[in-house]
């Protein structure tokens, strides 16, 4: 198995399906992360929080086992200024170099713009006559961003559900890398919430926890 990751930003790939990774990971799968946006001096970032941050996705890379990692280091927030065609043509680089079976993204409904941007230059590269690789697509859920979509028409249906209970103190453990995207309960992006949000996926499955995602495609 090959499994790429898209995350729109760093962190995405630990709250939407970190503990999914780590699980694939001990199951011997080979694994890819797409980082589409970064900090840099250029964009007005001081040098110390761009160091931070590259110390930070070097530590989550190895903690996660990473095969292959790919920074795009786009602007975080301005995707909407790129035109779509040159994203994809970046995305399509990857995916022909990474050759993935399953393909992560996050879900199109997502509040944040740069999410949905990256679902839609994403799922460009996963037609089956130019990337027959791909046999897998499945949207994953990323809090504080997929549970403020309001637009009810496109909202995240979960249909397919990994088991994490062995893997989620381990999940805890890398997003604790990123200190600046923690905060404490009731935010989001809390450890209270991550739990919760694992206990109520695994309810759905009858697993003490899981990551929930919407299954896409599937080509067997």
């Amino acid at each position: 198995m090959k499994t790429l990751v898209v995350a729109p930003h760093p962190d995405d790939e630990t709250l939407g399906c970190g503990g999914t990774l780590l699980r694939h990971k001990a199951d011997g799968a080979e694994l890819g992360w797409l980082i589409v946006t970064g900090m840099s001096e250029e964009a007005g970032w001081p040098a110390e929080t761009v160091r931070q941050r590259e110390a930070e996705i070097d530590k989550v890379g190895e903690l996660f086992g990473f095969d292959q990692v790919f920074n795009l280091c786009l602007p975080s927030t301005k995707l909407d200024r790129l035109p779509m065609s040159d994203l994809i043509d970046k995305f399509s680089a990857v995916f022909r170099e990474f050759q993935p079976i399953e393909v992560l993204v996050p879900c199109r409904s997502d509040a944040h713009t740069d999410h949905r941007i990256v679902f839609d230059a994403a799922i460009a590269c996963t037609k089956w006559f130019r990337y027959p690789s791909v046999k897998k697509v499945l949207a994953y859920e990323t809090i504080s961003e997929t549970d403020f979509a309001l637009n009810q028409d496109n909202a995240f249906r979960p249909n397919y559900f990994f088991d994490i209970s062995e893997y989620l103190e381990r999940k805890l453990e890398i997003m604790a890398v990123y200190k600046s995207e923690l905060g404490d309960f009731p935010f989001p992006r809390s450890n209270e919430a991550i739990r919760a949000l694992a206990a109520l996926r695994g309810s759905a499955a009858g697993f003490k926890a899981a990551e929930a995602f919407q299954l896409l495609r599937e080509c067997r």
